[in-house]
């Protein structure tokens, strides 16, 4: 399941990275060349000013997932 988001600026990118760290699955960010844990703070401050997709296993609930990519947004 996925969703895209636009990462703007490194302050999103703190949240989103303390929101993926406090799930009890795994979150990945991705672009058409790169594919990162959203755990991963360093990696992450490579996607300021980009589009991504925030990508997690099919079995989260969908209702969840929605909830956590509102608030990464």
């Amino acid at each position: 399941m996925f969703r895209e988001i636009e990462i703007k600026d490194n302050t999103q990118v703190e949240k989103i990275n303390q929101l993926a760290c406090q799930t009890p699955y795994e979150v990945w960010l991705s672009t058409d060349t790169l594919m990162l844990d959203a755990r991963s703070l360093l990696g992450l401050f490579a996607l300021v000013g980009q589009k991504a997709h925030v990508i997690a296993e099919d079995d989260v609930n969908p209702r969840v997932f929605d909830k956590l990519v509102s608030k990464m947004a």
